[in-house]
Order: structure tokens, then C-alpha cells, then sequence
């Protein structure tokens, strides 16, 4: 035996009105906009640190990978020349003919060596103080001040 109920028992008795559609508000919520802060926060925390780090390391790279060209530029120099160029304008004799080197066959290099990575000259000296038969080359690092360990330089430090 079944039992039918009455059709009107399932409907609800008080519905809500619902606003046409140009009155509804479309937006986040306050508690939806702190979300996203509090994980754009999160994030900020654990990637900055990462990449702080990195852009020190990549100047650092980038200063021995120039002092490494250029030590190439200066041996081929040299082989073509007999000499190391010499005195503070060293490095532009890559790229400019010297008058005392007729075999000067450069430019050496593709432009001129102008700074390290921390925009201050490359120290070079010839004949060197750590190469005596030969050049330094470095460049003075992060911290600006030369005899660092951060020091960058075509000699090897004595330990």
C-alpha cells in the first residue's frame, strides 16, 4: 500500500526573491582577497631569498668569464706581438693598434673591456706581482676592496 502525499508538501513556503540579474554583485569577497595575499605573501617569502642570492653569484660568474676572455685576447696578443701590453692602457691595446706593435693583428677583442660586473674597472698589471712572467688580471668583487677573499682574479691565492 503506498501512501501519496499531497503535491505541495515538497515546495518551499517562503522563497527568497531573487534580483534580476543587473542588480546582482558580482566581486570577492574581503576573506577571498586576504587569502590571496597571505599565499602572494607566502610565496614572496620563500622565492625572494632564493633569487637575492643568485644575482650575486651570477656577477661573480660573469667577472671570471670576462677576465677569462680577456686573458685569451692577451695571449694572443702576445703571441702575435712578442709582449704583454703594458701600463694603465693595457686592456685598450686590445682593440686600439699600439705604435710600438707592428704585428698587431686585432682587435683581440670584440669591444673594449670597460668594467666589471659592479661597474668598477679591472685591475690589471704587467709584469705581475702573481704572474712574473706574465700579467694580473682581477677584479676587486662584490665588496669594491682589493685583497678580499671575494677577489676575482687569474692567479691562484696561496693558501
Amino acid at each position: 500500500m503506498t501512501t501519496v502525499l499531497p503535491r505541495g508538501l515538497f515546495r518551499r513556503r517562503h522563497a527568497m526573491p531573487v534580483a534580476p540579474a543587473a542588480l546582482r554583485r558580482h566581486g570577492f569577497t574581503m576573506v577571498e582577497l586576504l587569502l590571496v595575499l597571505v599565499i602572494l605573501a607566502t610565496l614572496a617569502a620563500v622565492v625572494v631569498p632564493k633569487f637575492t642570492g643568485r644575482t650575486v653569484q651570477a656577477k661573480i660568474t660573469a667577472a671570471a668569464t670576462e677576465i677569462a676572455s680577456i686573458e685569451v685576447a692577451l695571449d694572443a696578443f702576445e703571441i702575435d706581438n712578442g709582449f704583454y701590453p703594458e701600463g694603465a692602457d693595457g686592456l685598450k691595446l686590445l682593440v686600439e693598434r699600439p705604435s710600438d706593435a707592428p704585428q698587431w693583428r686585432g682587435p683581440y677583442l670584440k669591444k673594449a673591456v670597460v668594467a666589471d660586473p659592479w661597474g668598477r674597472p679591472y685591475v690589471y698589471e704587467c709584469p705581475g706581482r702573481h704572474n712574473e712572467s706574465g700579467y694580473d688580471l682581477s677584479s676587486m668583487g662584490p665588496d669594491g676592496k682589493a685583497g678580499g677573499d671575494d677577489d676575482i682574479t687569474n692567479w691562484r691565492a696561496v693558501e
